[in-house]
């Protein structure tokens, strides 16, 4: 008997882990493409106020942890964005997991209750046949996919921090 897609599995209902990192990464001056959810999806970067807080905190990203910003996209319930680890660098999930408790902590200085990223993030690290430009430009049409506006360059919740 097959299963429906109504059926609960009890491997369904177990916790996701991440899949694990590489140790050494054998590319050139990496650039990392992460996305970061907010917790059950909600649209509360739509938010002027929280989209501020966002773009503060990955502009003042590489303080301490050793990853640079570039471009990124704030959307209604996530974010996207590059960046790249300086030498001394912390780990990727150690920079995002600071990422997220500033946020959250300001969030909750602006009357935010509760939890405001899910717990996991997508990273992708660009192979060196793909092209940054490239993929910043599938991207930054994220908003007009959405619906949200005619055209990519009039959404306000997007820019770059620094040049990778």
């Amino acid at each position: 008997m097959t299963k429906t897609n109504f059926e609960n599995n009890a491997d369904d209902l177990l916790p996701r882990t991440h899949l694990r990192r590489l140790d050494r990464i054998f590319v050139r001056n990496p650039i990392f493409f992460v996305t970061v959810c907010v917790q059950n999806r909600q649209p509360l970067l739509i938010r002027n106020d929280i989209a501020q807080i966002v773009r503060a905190v990955l502009k003042d990203a590489a303080e301490g942890t050793g990853w640079r910003v570039g471009r990124y996209v704030i959307m209604p319930d996530h974010i996207h964005f590059f960046c790249a680890r300086d030498k001394q660098a912390s780990a990727l999930s150690e920079f995002l997991g600071r990422f997220k408790s500033c946020t959250t902590r300001k969030a909750w200085d602006r009357g935010r209750a509760g939890r405001l990223w899910q717990q996991e993030f997508f990273d992708h690290l660009l192979r060196s046949n793909e092209s940054y430009a490239q993929k910043w430009e599938y991207v930054r049409r994220n908003p007009v996919r959405a619906g949200l506006c005619a055209k990519p360059e009039d959404w306000p919740h997007q820019g770059e921090i620094e040049p990778l």
